[in-house]
């Protein structure tokens, strides 16, 4: 609870620093401090210490998976301001406002990490989205941002228009919002699950599936985030993408595997086998998709949605590898993703011949943008590689479809090849790449986020040791 309250109280205090203070390099310091703030106070958490009493009537349930997976949100948030803050200046005169709606989606999200409640899956979903719309749609004279936040809305509201029929059709059949209620309910019937919470069930899968841009549900995904300013896709690719897989792990966890009931082929529908043929066809479009894409922002793009292919063998797997191995993956895909896109912000071109030469003309920016990318690829001694390996073993230790593993490495292969060839155009490519002035506390800044990839790439434990079952 104090990282709800804590979120959506400095969001109202940067709406009001937006009149009150006048100097618009402080609003950057400002949100840095209030997301220090928030920070401690969900570590406060960890240690049971409420600085607010509210009472919630259960439709809220803090644990410790949900408590790591905020402080994993808001230091990357911390991470992705302190970066690429300075950034949101060029997009209109409210950039307090913008640092406001960030702190909202971090309610929204912090909401979503602890739902025991259909209803607040629905809140959070919704307080995390509508501050997304506009954030899209801030680069007010550019037209491909206009659409990117139209198309946007009207994706998310038709998905959420499909969550809200999926809830309606569960509460009809089993009577209540509650997931705990509605899970000792389920079990002590003795035909098991209705057939009207299993279509329900059916709706919150597609409508979760759009909103992690998971295919065939990935559509509006390249054209919001190329259309979208820079600064605002690293933070809609990766702690809002992220999100939502929780969201959705915990959807699967309480209705899949905590009834008490064999529901893997209920009514006709093979769950696994769901799950199997979207991580197949997620990552074969992401993949192959972004193999020839010309610039790089919308080969980030698609590679977030061949990221999100290997997000969903947790969802498959549903055991304590599958929940680590999501932490560790969020934690590496964020960081790495902040980075590359905050480098991206700095560069006047983005197609790949843009980053000719920088090798030679940016050596510190370059070789940090180097490791980032290394560990999208999922290469060895880089926070990435314990990523996907958590991944794959979540799924062999189920003991069914390890095909999946096999695809699953070669097309992690494929990703190796678009990913490199950033990495040629920097080193092995003549050119005069063009950055914007590079100071040398934003080297610094991409040095310290480049080594704490690498550490976690040798440690992984620094993030699991804030993780208790």
């Amino acid at each position: 609870m104090n990282a709800i309250i804590v979120s959506a109280v400095w969001g109202v205090i940067m709406m009001f620093c937006s009149f009150l203070i006048k100097n618009r390099s402080i609003y950057r310091h400002i949100a840095a401090f209030g997301l220090f703030t928030l920070l401690a106070a969900n570590i406060l958490n960890t240690c049971s210490i409420e600085l607010f009493h509210v009472n919630d009537h259960g439709m809220l349930h803090f644990n410790s998976f949900g408590i790591c997976f905020n402080t994993i949100a808001i230091f990357s948030t911390l991470v992705f301001v302190l970066l690429t803050g300075k950034e949101m200046d060029k997009y209109g005169k409210y950039a307090a406002e913008y640092f406001a709606l960030i702190f909202f989606v971090l309610c929204g999200i912090c909401v979503l990490s602890s739902y025991n409640n259909l209803l607040m899956l629905f809140l959070g979903i919704e307080i995390m989205s509508i501050p997304l719309y506009i954030l899209t749609g801030s680069d007010k004279k550019n037209l491909k941002s206009n659409e990117a936040a139209l198309k946007y809305f009207l994706m998310g509201a038709f998905s959420t228009g499909l969550m809200l029929m999926g809830i309606a059709l569960m509460y009809g059949g089993t009577g209540s919002f509650a997931l705990e209620i509605t899970r000792a309910k389920a079990s002590a019937t003795s035909t098991g699950i209705s057939f009207l919470e299993v279509t329900g069930l059916l709706f919150l899968f597609v409508s979760m599936a759009f909103k992690v841009s998971a295919a065939p549900f990935h559509f509006w995904t390249p054209d919001v985030y190329d259309g979208a300013p820079t600064v605002f896709t690293s933070f809609m690719a990766t702690i809002v993408k992220a999100a939502g897989f929780i969201a959705f792990l915990k959807l699967c966890e309480v209705r899949m595997a905590e009834t008490g009931i064999n529901i893997d082929k209920l009514f006709g529908v093979d769950w696994h086998l769901l799950f199997a043929v979207l991580i197949v066809s997620t990552l074969l479009v992401g993949n192959i998709t972004a193999v020839f894409q010309q610039s790089v922002k919308r080969m980030l793009a698609y590679s977030s949605i061949a990221q999100a292919g290997f997000m969903l063998f947790a969802l498959f797997s549903l055991n304590d590898v599958a929940k680590e191995g999501l932490l560790i993956y969020v934690t590496a895909y964020s960081l790495a993703t902040i980075g590359i896109f905050a480098i991206l912000v700095k560069m006047k071109d983005f197609t790949f011949e843009g980053f000719n030469g920088l090798g030679k003309k940016q050596p510190v920016v370059a070789a940090t943008n180097t490791i980032f990318l290394l560990s999208l690829a999922g290469i060895p001694l880089t926070a990435g590689f314990f990523g996907k390996y958590y991944m794959l073993a979540s799924v062999i230790k189920t003991g069914t479809y390890t095909w999946l593993v096999i695809l699953a490495v070669l097309f992690a292969a494929v990703s190796v090849y678009y990913y490199f060839r950033v990495i040629q155009a920097m080193y092995f490519k003549d050119g005069d790449s063009s950055t914007e002035d590079i100071t040398p506390s934003f080297k610094a800044g991409l040095i310290l986020l480049a080594a704490l990839i690498i550490a976690i790439g040798i440690w992984p434990s620094l993030v699991l040791n804030f993780f208790y079952f």
